[in-house]
C-alpha cells in the first residue's frame, strides 16, 4: 500500500516528467498524508499539465466526499472492475510525482517507519487516477488515488504491497494508452535502483513536515 510519501526535489519535477509551464509553485513536502492536496500530472491535447488534487479519490457519483478517506489506494488487480475506480481507470489516469514513500515494519507492538526511494534520490511517478466530484453547492472537488501492486524484494520485508512506480518509458502509455494496455504497466518496480532505510517516529505524525522526517535513524 501507500499511505504516506514525500516530494522534496520540486525543482526537478517539470524536467523529469516533461511538463508544460503551468505557473504552479510547488513547495517541498516531507510527509504527505491522505486528504492533503497533492500535485498530479494529466495530459490534455498533447500537453502535460501539473495541477493539485486531494489525495483520496471521491468518485463523481459519490453522495459524500468522506468516501475519499477509504480511497487513497486502488489495487491494480481489481481497478478495472471496482465501481469507484473503473471509469477513472478507463479515462482519467494521471502521474503522481514523488521522490520517496514510507512503509512500516511490524516489530512486536511497535511499527518502525522506513523511507523507500531511488539510490540517486531522483523524482519518479506513481501510477494514479483522478476524478471530479461536484458538491450540491461550491466548486468541483478534484481528487486522486495511487495504484498498488505486489511488493518487490526490497519492500516485501516491510509489506506485501507497494505503490506502482512507472519507469520513465511507461509514463506516456499510462496517460494515453487504452485501458487494456495500461493494465500491463501495473508491475512491481525493479528493486535494483532503489534504496530503503529506517527513519525516526517523527514521520508517524503528519503534522511533522521537515527534513528530519527523512533523516536516517541513528541507532
Amino acid at each position: 500500500m501507500c499511505g504516506r510519501y514525500r516530494l522534496t526535489a520540486t525543482d526537478r519535477v517539470r524536467a523529469r516528467l516533461g511538463l508544460d509551464d503551468d505557473g504552479l509553485d510547488l513547495k517541498p513536502c516531507y510527509n504527505i498524508a491522505p486528504s492533503q492536496p497533492v500535485p498530479i500530472v494529466r495530459q490534455f491535447d498533447g500537453h502535460r499539465i501539473l495541477s493539485m488534487a486531494r489525495w483520496g479519490l471521491v468518485p463523481f457519483w459519490a453522495k459524500d466526499p468522506s468516501i475519499g478517506y477509504k480511497m487513497i489506494n486502488a489495487r491494480s488487480e481489481t481497478v478495472a472492475q471496482k465501481p469507484a475506480f473503473k471509469q477513472s481507470f478507463a479515462r482519467r489516469r494521471c502521474l503522481i510525482p514523488a521522490d520517496s514513500f514510507y512503509e512500516w515494519m511490524k516489530d512486536g507492538p511497535r511499527k518502525r517507519p522506513f523511507n523507500i526511494g531511488m539510490k540517486d534520490d531522483s523524482v519518479f511517478a506513481f501510477a494514479g487516477l483522478w476524478d471530479s466530484w461536484e458538491p450540491p453547492d461550491g466548486p468541483p472537488v478534484e481528487s486522486c488515488t495511487i495504484l498498488t501492486t505486489a511488493a518487490n524484494s526490497l519492500v516485501s520485508a516491510l509489506h506485501d504491497r507497494m505503490p506502482v512506480i512507472l519507469p520513465p518509458e511507461h509514463c506516456e502509455a499510462w496517460l494515453n494508452a487504452p485501458a487494456s494496455e495500461a493494465s500491463s504497466l501495473l508491475l512491481p518496480f525493479d528493486p535494483a535502483p532503489m534504496k530503503r532505510y529506517e527513519v525516526s517516529l517523527l514521520v508517524n505524525n503528519p503534522k511533522n513536515d521537515s527534513p528530519e522526517c527523512i533523516a536516517p535513524l541513528v541507532a
